[in-house]
């Protein structure tokens, strides 16, 4: 569940799922993707003690 949500609310989610569907992977192989890679994202703040950013850090540190 907390895979659509980030799917519908969630930029970075969203993309990524809707390049996967525009790529011609069906929705369920599509949904599975964004769950791993909203884990690995999650992991990595949780490991590293960061605030999520939809920005690359490369681009959130020059602005």
């Amino acid at each position: 569940m907390a895979t659509v949500t980030a799917i519908r609310y969630n930029p970075a989610i969203r993309d990524f799922y809707n390049r996967l569907c525009d790529q011609g992977k069906p929705r369920k192989v599509a949904l599975v993707a964004a769950m791993r890679k909203l884990l690995t994202v999650l992991n990595a703040v949780s490991r590293d003690q960061v605030p999520w950013q939809t920005e690359p850090l490369s681009t959130a540190i020059h602005t």
